[in-house]
């Protein structure tokens, strides 16, 4: 103890000045050293601690995936769903930094996850800093859930280490190739890609989420999670089963006539659209061939189309298991899975033949430029600026008003019908059935075929003609089924759509999507001659579609027929465009065979017979009261079915329907006819209905073979009960450009790539 100079003691003395100045020494060496040690530390393990604490996936920040919605038919069969899939992923760095865990781990893989232990070695051994490998992917949990339970086992557990699981979405489809061109499947990434997938890919897609996760000051794990927004799903106007019966009918033709004639498909392609007449809404939206959904490069599926080149250009031949091998890994192999899976009822156009008759007359009679009234006579052709053009019956069918030339599908009849009406006219109600304008269906890829119709300026007296029965200007089938429907219920077009609502995933009706009128196309009056006109098409003595009436049921509808490009080539669209029941159309339903694979292809029996099936089946179904007495075979045909017989009530027959009966098979449409007179055969005479008149076509013998009358002076096929050539020459004169100054309209030609 020591004094100060005043006297005061000072307690802090020189000794204990020296402690603490060594203290000092002591506590900065230790700092120095563990400022030094840090370094030595984070030089050599740094990346194992960062590791550690911030770079496992399962505690640091993630990616959380979107459920996108579901896809359902109108009574709530999913159509499309997304199943939570687990992708396997291997963390070299960690499962390295515990050599105790490699053998223990790899084996557990190896048993419950069925993946192979030498592609993870491979994988320690060529990146062993490597944080992410995809071990396997899209892994249900069933498949996973052996692996989970060893990684809990307190005893095994602990060594198994460096293997997660990332989750994510996979879309399925439960019903495989069930309206695959209307659905449309997702790419890897999970964006719609044709079809409602993809028009309706914002509705169906949701927003991921996010976790991130973090130290605290007390070196706790902390999470902040951003949850994903799943999708909303959407109800469509389609009801499954209407759909699968469309699609057994379709596969059923094409097992028939596969391999027929040419080593191909059944057809080119065949459609069928099924239609709610009065609201616009798609039932059934089918073609074949067909794809299964969930095998979407299926190679197989291939087989029997037309091959198409680099660019997408048809080249003539058909794929056949050799030159589908030498396709392999190529542009051209996906130009033509494109092909398949395109939706010919939306995207590719065709002349229409003579299912456009109706429309003909319509514009006539809604203009007032005919009563409807009118008797033209027929004597197998119609001479127009330098062209003769033929009719479908070569022979003539005489003396016939406007509804018989619907009846038997007379070219003559049309095209007085538009002479009268004018190309002006004619023009304008072009525009008002839509024709050359899209229809706004919410499908994904509807061609436009504004480039394959005519307009005033390029319509001539000839093309007048030849349009009046369907060939020169091209269509897709919604088009013709969207306007036809409004040919029947009164005048309203109604805009087709295939969804009716959509629902939030909770199950709330976010929006529901109420049929639209977007238009009145012709007056009630007419839209009523029309019915009847077309009636008499399916129950007419010389209707050509009677083939089309189903069991039970009187309906109405049209054939048609029309050749394709280049002319002469034999080469024919076939089909049938109806409504039932007769007396009051609920459905409209459209059948289109582009090119049979037969040898004589000109012949609408091929559409009407698909449609008498599928009709057979739908309209018990749909509950629609049966109208007409069955015979004994349609009986047993609809108990062999399994269909219930609701037997009608029997209606009141005037003079008009006592006249009628069960008449012609087969088309008579605009497919044949050419710049040969081929007249003289027929007796006809020019006057008033009701004159002699003979059809020669009655008296030629029948070949066994093909079942076709044979023109003893020609040797021509013809059809016996209609006189219509389906070896004749064709309908649009040789050397005629079609609309717009192009090369005309054959079957499946596009105005571009509408994608």
């Amino acid at each position: 103890m020591s004094r100060d100079k005043r006297g005061r003691t000072n307690r802090f003395t020189t000794g204990m000045q020296k402690k603490l100045a060594v203290l000092f020494v002591l506590v900065l060496l230790a700092f120095v050293g563990l400022s030094a040690r840090l370094v030595v530390i984070n030089k050599e393990n740094g990346e194992k601690y960062k590791k550690q604490v911030l770079s496992q996936q399962e505690y640091d920040s993630k990616t959380i995936p979107f459920r996108r919605g579901d896809i359902l038919d109108s009574k709530g069969t999913k159509l499309a769903v997304s199943e939570k899939v687990y992708n396997v992923i291997l963390d070299a760095k960690i499962m390295l930094d515990d050599e105790k865990a490699v053998e223990p781990t790899i084996a557990a893989v190896q048993s419950e996850l069925g993946i192979d232990g030498s592609v993870i070695r491979e994988r320690l051994a060529s990146h062993p800093e490597s944080s992410y490998y995809v071990l396997k992917k899209q892994m249900t949990y069933e498949e996973i859930s052996g692996f989970k339970a060893l990684e809990v086992d307190k005893e095994q557990g602990t060594n198994i280490k460096g293997i997660w699981f990332e989750e994510e979405y996979k879309r399925k489809y439960p019903n495989n190739t069930l309206a695959s061109d209307a659905i449309g499947f997702t790419t890897s990434d999970n964006q719609g890609l044709y079809g409602l997938e993809q028009y309706y890919n914002d509705v169906l897609s949701g927003t991921p989420g996010r976790e991130y996760g973090y130290l605290n000051g007390d070196a706790a794990l902390e999470r902040t999670t951003i949850a994903a927004v799943d999708g909303n799903s959407i109800v469509t106007t389609i009801d499954a089963n209407i759909q699968s019966i469309v699609e057994k009918y379709l596969k059923e033709f094409d097992d028939q006539y596969k391999n027929n004639h040419l080593e191909r498909n059944g057809s080119n392609n065949t459609g069928c659209i099924i239609m709610d007449v009065n609201t616009g809404e798609i039932l059934a939206m089918a073609s074949y061939p067909v794809f299964d959904l969930n095998n979407t490069k299926n190679s197989e599926d291939l087989i029997g189309m037309p091959m198409v080149d680099e660019l997408g250009n048809k080249t003539g031949e058909y794929i056949t298991a050799e030159n589908l091998a030498a396709m392999e890994g190529t542009e051209q192999l996906d130009q033509n899975f494109n092909a398949l899976w395109r939706n010919f009822c939306i995207n590719d156009t065709y002349e229409p033949g003579s299912v456009a008759k109706p429309f003909t007359v319509a514009a006539g009679i809604d203009s007032g430029s005919i009563t409807g009234n009118e008797t033209y006579t027929c004597n197998g052709f119609l001479e127009v600026g330098d062209y003769k053009i033929k009719c479908h019956n070569i022979y003539g069918d005489g003396p016939l008003t406007v509804a018989q030339g619907v009846e038997r599908s007379c070219n003559v009849v049309m095209m007085y019908v538009n002479m009268a009406t004018g190309k002006d006219t004619y023009i304008d109600y072009q525009h008002i059935f839509n024709f050359g304008l899209k229809t706004n269906i919410d499908l994904a890829g509807e061609s436009r075929t504004a480039s394959l119709v005519y307009d005033k300026n390029s319509l001539g007296p000839t093309e007048l003609a030849t349009n009046s029965f369907g060939q020169g200007f091209n269509v897709t089938m919604i088009q013709m089924i969207a306007g036809f429907c409004s040919l029947i219920n009164g005048g309203n077009y109604y805009e087709p759509h295939m969804v009716s609502k959509i629902v939030s995933p909770s199950g709330a009706t976010v929006q529901n999507i109420e049929p639209r009128i977007l238009k009145q196309t012709v007056s009630e009056s007419t839209s009523e001659i029309i019915k009847e006109d077309c009636n008499l098409v399916v129950s007419g003595e010389n209707g050509t579609g009677k083939t089309a009436r189903p069991a039970g049921y009187m309906i109405g509808g049209k054939t048609g027929t029309a050749e394709t490009l280049p002319r002469g080539n034999n080469e024919y669209v076939v089909s049938f465009m109806g409504y039932a029941p007769a007396n009051d159309p609920q459905i409209a339903i459209y059948v289109v065979v582009d090119r049979p694979n037969v040898t004589y292809q000109d012949d609408a029996k091929y559409a009407t017979r698909i449609v008498r099936k599928i009709l057979t089946e739908v309209l018990p179904y749909k509950g629609i009261f049966m109208t007409e007495e069955l015979s004994d075979d349609e009986r047993a045909e609809l108990e062999a079915l399994q269909i219930e017989i609701t037997t009608p009530v029997a209606p009141e027959t005037t003079d008009e329907d006592s006249q009628t009966a069960d008449g012609a098979q087969g088309d008579a449409s605009g497919g044949t006819s050419g710049a040969e007179d081929g007249t003289g055969k027929a007796q006809a005479q020019n006057g008033e209905e009701g004159n002699d008149y003979t059809e020669v076509w009655k008296t030629f013998p029948i070949d066994p073979q093909t079942g076709y009358a044979i023109d003893p002076e020609t040797g021509e096929l013809v059809d016996p009960e209609t006189g219509h050539s389906v070896t004749g020459e064709n309908s649009t004169p040789a050397g005629r450009t079609g609309a717009n100054g192009t090369s005309g309209s054959g079957s499946s030609q596009d105005d571009g790539n509408p994608f």
